[in-house]
């Protein structure tokens, strides 16, 4: 039997419906308070579905997302909705990384702590998250909305998939939007563990030897 082609409508609107599924896991994980954050995904080579301003993510729907292109002009919108201008750094990501199908931005309460501490979480701790993510920096403060945010990220791009804000939240990207998604929840999961191991003064690093291990088990996974 010959397999049915996704046509580009079908893959669009498949696109708008994950898009508002994750905005909704963002909201009830409480990664997220009123109209905070945000989500991206690459519709195309130069076209980018984001998510609008002034709306709750828990409570999105597939017609209030835009299409814009790489250079941020809209392309596409319903009604009053436009872009958050911090679509910005979603775009610098899309632009110096043509691989990256999918960003999303958060304030994760506990990667949120750690990024208005100004501290990166680089303990190397659970084998799940050193395969996954590695270290996670801290991006130097910048004024939301304004350049100096995607201008933060640029010593990043190629080396991280994570990185905290400081004093703001934390930024993840992907291949494709879910695995942006999943990169945010691995993020927040590792400052979790990293608070909660301190509480208990149980805060422990993996042996060099055995990282180096983990580190080698990346590509295996597809990491």
């Amino acid at each position: 039997m010959e397999k049915k082609v996704e046509t580009p409508e079908e893959r669009e609107h498949k696109l708008r419906l994950l898009i508002c599924d994750i905005g909704r896991n963002l909201f009830n994980k409480e990664y997220i308070a009123a109209n905070d954050g945000n989500i991206s995904a690459r519709l195309s080579e130069s076209e980018v579905l984001a998510t609008p301003t002034g709306v709750s993510k828990g409570y999105l729907e597939p017609h209030m997302l835009v299409k814009v292109n790489l250079a941020g002009d809209i392309l596409e919108a319903h009604e009053d909705y436009r872009p958050s201008t911090e679509v910005k750094m979603h775009l610098r990501v899309y632009r110096a990384l043509p691989g990256m199908g999918g960003v999303v931005h958060a304030h994760p309460p506990f990667a949120t702590a750690f990024a208005i501490k100004g501290e990166p979480l680089d303990k190397m701790m659970m084998p799940e998250s050193v395969i996954a993510m590695g270290d996670i920096p801290v991006a130097q403060y910048g004024t939301p909305s304004t350049e100096e945010v995607p201008d933060s990220l640029e010593p990043f791009f190629g080396k991280k998939s994570a990185v905290l804000l400081e004093s703001h939240g934390a930024i993840t990207w992907g291949k494709d939007v879910m695995a942006a998604y999943m990169n945010m929840e691995r993020l927040e999961y590792t400052a979790k563990l990293t608070f909660l191991t301190r509480m208990i003064d149980g805060e422990r690093e993996l042996s060099p030897k055995r990282i180096e291990e983990l580190v080698a088990l990346r590509s295996f996974y597809g990491m």
